[in-house]
C-alpha cells in the first residue's frame, strides 16, 4: 500500500526537470549521490506496484517475498537506466522513461520465480493434429501439419526449432529461456526471427502459405 508520504516524495521527484536529472546522474559528488537515491525510490515505487500487480502468478508467496523481488527489480533497472542514461533524447519526461525500466524489470523478476522450479523443455516436434475434427478438416490440417513438421525439421537449425517451439508453442517467457540456455534475450530474438523467416519461406514454396504481396507493384 502506497503512503500518503510515499504519495508526495514521488510527485516531488516527477517534478524534477529531466535535464537536471541527467546532468546530476551523469556528475559525481553529492548532487549524484541524492540523484541515485531519488532515482531508486522512483523505481522501487514502479517495481513495487508491478510486482503486486503480477502477484497471481506467484501463488503463496508472501509479502516479504514480493517486497525483495521488487527489490531486486529495482536495483537491476537503476543499473540498467545508467548504463542507458546517454541514449535518453527527452522525448517524455525522464522519470516516465526510467519508470519503464523498473516496470519491464519487475516482470521479468516475477516470471523468473515463477519458472524457479519448473522444467524449461526444448521440444523437437509439435502437435498439430485435432483429432475431434471433422474428416475433411482432419485431412486439410494434417496437411498441413505435416508441411510444419516438415519445415520445422528441414528448414530450421536445432538451435533454431527448439526457441522457436519453446518459445511459441510451450510459452516459456524469454527471459527465463535466456537465463536457462545461458544466452541472451535479444540472441533469442534474433533466433525466433530467422525461425520465422525460414518457415515462411519453406511453407510458401511447399504451396501451404501465399506469398506476401509485392507493395512495389503499384
Amino acid at each position: 500500500m502506497t503512503t500518503s508520504r510515499e504519495t508526495t516524495s514521488g510527485e516531488l521527484i516527477s517534478q524534477v526537470p529531466s535535464d537536471s536529472w541527467v546532468a546530476d546522474l551523469s556528475g559525481d559528488g553529492p548532487a549524484q549521490q541524492e540523484a541515485l537515491q531519488r532515482l531508486h525510490a522512483l523505481l522501487l515505487r514502479a517495481s513495487r506496484h508491478r510486482v503486486w500487480h503480477l502477484s497471481g502468478l506467484l501463488p503463496g508467496i508472501g509479502a516479504r517475498d514480493l517486497e525483495d523481488l521488487a527489490q531486486q527489480a529495482a536495483d537491476e533497472a537503476l543499473v540498467a537506466v545508467l548504463r542507458r542514461l546517454r541514449s535518453f533524447e527527452g522525448r517524455s519526461r525522464f522519470t516516465t522513461w526510467a519508470y519503464k525500466f523498473a516496470v519491464l524489470q519487475a516482470g521479468v523478476e516475477v516470471r523468473r520465480q515463477a519458472w524457479r522450479n519448473r522444467e524449461v523443455t526444448l521440444p523437437d516436434s509439435v502437435v498439430l493434429v485435432d483429432p475431434a475434427a471433422s474428416p475433411a478438416d482432419l485431412t486439410e490440417t494434417a496437411q498441413l501439419a505435416a508441411a510444419v513438421q516438415d519445415a520445422l525439421t528441414t528448414a530450421l537449425t536445432p538451435h533454431q526449432r527448439r526457441v522457436a517451439l519453446a518459445l511459441l508453442v510451450d510459452e516459456t517467457p524469454i527471459d527465463v529461456l535466456a537465463d536457462r540456455l545461458g544466452t541472451t534475450r535479444n540472441a533469442l530474438y534474433k533466433a525466433l526471427h530467422d525461425a520465422r523467416s525460414r518457415l515462411r519461406a519453406a511453407l510458401i514454396a511447399s504451396g501451404h502459405l501465399d506469398p506476401a504481396p509485392d507493395r512495389s507493384t503499384p
